[in-house]
C-alpha cells in the first residue's frame, strides 16, 4: 500500500511539472492579518489618564516634559519639573506611532500611514491640528509565528494591526520547485522593532531635543524624515504640513538623524551621510564616512562626531564599537581618530566634555572625552543591571530610556553622578 501511494504521489508531480497552468490546493497554518480601518484609524487618536510604561522606545523633551513612546501604541507625557519625582501626566492614544518631535505648542508624529501634528499647549487638551493622509509606506507588525507562510494583505481593507494564526485553503499554480507555496513576506514585512533610529533638532526654546534614536528631526520650519521607503522627505511645518514634493531624497538605509550646525547627520547602516540645510527646503550632500555595516546613531559637536556601532540587529555587521570622527570646519571632509570597543551600544548623548553611551546590557556608561584618545580610560561614572536605550542630556539632568522603563539622573556634579527616580516598566 505504501509503494502504491508513492507511485501516486510521483505521478500527481509529473502532472505538475508538464504544466504550470493546472491548479491544486493546498491547506496550511498562515499568519493571517488583522485589520483595522482607515477610518477606524484615523479616528482613534484621543487623550486618556496616564497608562503604565511597557514598551517604551523613543524619546523627547521640551518644556518640563517628556514624552516617551510606547511603541505603536501612544505617547506617554511625563512631567519632571521636579526631577525627584517625575508624575506620568497622560497618554496620547495614538496606534502605529514610532517616531516624534517637537516644535512650539506642535507635537508630529507617525500614525500608521499618516503625518500627524497636534497642539499640546495644553497637555490636558491634546487636538489634532493637521494630517497627511497616506505619507509613509504601509508596513505590517511583526507575525506571530515567523516561520510560517503569510495570507495575502488587501490594503483596501485597512492597516494591519496584529496578526492570527489561522488554517487556510488556497488554489496555487504548479511549479518547477518543490517546497510551500510562495508567500509575500518580503514585499509586505517591514516589522517595527526598537532599531537604531537617531534624530536631533534645531537648538532654541522653541524646538524640543530629542533622543539620538529617532527618525525625525526640525529646523527652520521645516521637519526631516528619514522614511523606510529610504527616501528623506522634508514638510513644511508652518504651512499645515505641506510635503515639499521635490525633496523625496534617494538617501538609503537610515537609521537616524541629528540636526547640528545648520546640517543634518544621518545614520546609515554603512556610514554617516552629511547634508547641508544652507537652504533648508533643499538639502544637500556634502559628505560621507564610511564604516563596517551596523546600526550607527551619531552625536555631534564642536566638529567631533561619536558614532555607535551595534551588532545583532537586521542592520547587519557584527561590531560594537564607538567611533570617534573629526570633522573639519566646514564638515566637507571627515576622519576617524579612534575606535573604542563596547559591549552592544544603543543611544548617546553629549553635553560639554561627557559623553552618555547606553551600552545594551552592560547598562549606562559615562566619559570624559576631553581628550579624544583617551576615552574609555577617563570613565566617570558606570550604572550596570539595566538594559539601556537612549539618552537626553539637559540641564546638568539626564533623561535615560530602556526596558526596565524611565531614569533620570543628576550630574551637576559630574564626580558624583546619582539616579533621582525611576518609573519602572509594567512586568507581563
Amino acid at each position: 500500500m505504501k509503494t502504491i501511494h508513492i507511485i501516486i504521489l510521483s505521478f500527481v508531480a509529473m502532472l505538475c511539472l508538464a504544466s504550470c497552468a493546472d491548479k491544486y490546493t493546498v491547506e496550511q497554518n498562515v499568519n493571517s492579518p488583522v485589520y483595522m480601518s482607515y477610518e477606524d484609524m484615523r479616528a482613534s487618536l484621543r487623550l486618556t489618564s496616564a497608562q503604565e510604561l511597557v514598551n517604551p522606545g523613543k524619546i523627547s523633551f521640551k518644556d518640563n516634559y517628556l514624552f516617551v513612546v510606547e511603541q505603536l501604541k501612544g505617547i506617554h507625557v511625563i512631567d519632571v519639573s521636579n526631577p525627584a519625582s517625575p508624575q506620568n501626566k497622560a497618554f496620547i492614544e495614538l496606534s502605529g506611532c514610532r517616531d516624534i518631535a517637537l516644535k512650539d505648542q506642535f507635537l508630529y508624529a507617525d500614525h500608521y500611514v499618516d503625518l500627524v501634528e497636534l497642539n499640546i499647549s495644553d497637555i490636558n487638551n491634546v487636538k489634532e491640528t493637521a494630517r497627511l493622509d497616506n505619507f509613509f509606506p504601509y508596513t505590517v507588525p511583526a507575525p506571530k509565528d515567523p516561520a510560517l507562510p503569510f495570507a495575502e494583505v488587501d490594503h483596501e481593507k485597512g492597516i494591519v494591526v496584529d496578526w492570527e494564526v489561522k488554517r487556510e485553503r488556497k488554489e496555487e499554480n504548479c511549479s518547477y520547485y518543490p517546497g510551500y507555496p510562495y508567500d509575500k513576506v518580503d514585499e509586505i514585512l517591514n516589522a517595527p522593532t526598537i532599531d537604531s533610529n537617531g534624530s536631533g533638532s534645531s537648538t532654541g526654546d522653541s524646538f524640543g531635543k530629542s533622543g539620538s534614536m529617532a527618525r525625525f528631526g526640525l529646523y527652520d520650519h521645516y521637519l526631516y524624515i528619514a522614511s523606510t521607503d529610504n527616501m528623506l522627505k522634508v514638510v513644511d511645518v508652518n504651512d499645515k504640513l505641506a510635503q515639499v514634493n521635490e525633496q523625496r531624497i534617494q538617501i538609503g538605509s537610515v537609521e537616524t538623524i541629528f540636526i547640528h550646525d545648520h546640517h543634518i547627520f544621518f545614520g546609515t547602516t554603512n556610514g554617516m551621510l552629511i547634508y547641508s540645510l544652507e537652504n533648508p527646503s533643499k538639502p544637500y550632500f556634502i559628505n560621507t564616512f564610511t564604516h563596517l555595516t551596523s546600526c550607527d546613531p551619531v552625536v555631534v559637536q564642536d566638529h567631533y562626531a561619536y558614532v555607535t556601532l551595534r551588532s545583532g540587529t537586521n542592520c547587519g555587521g557584527n561590531s560594537n564599537q564607538l567611533d570617534v570622527i573629526k570633522l573639519s570646519d566646514d564638515y566637507i571632509s571627515s576622519e576617524l581618530v579612534k575606535t573604542y570597543p563596547m559591549m552592544q551600544p544603543f543611544g548617546l548623548g553629549i553635553d560639554g566634555n561627557t559623553l552618555f553611551i547606553c551600552d545594551g546590557p552592560a547598562g549606562l556608561k559615562v566619559f570624559n572625552v576631553a581628550d579624544k584618545e583617551k576615552i574609555t580610560t577617563n570613565q566617570l561614572a558606570a550604572f550596570p543591571n539595566i538594559q539601556t536605550y537612549d539618552v537626553i542630556p539637559v540641564n546638568n539632568y539626564l533623561f535615560m530610556i530602556g526596558a526596565d522603563g524611565f531614569y533620570l539622573y543628576d550630574y551637576k556634579d559630574i564626580t558624583a553622578i546619582k539616579q533621582l527616580s525611576h518609573i519602572p516598566v509594567l512586568k507581563q
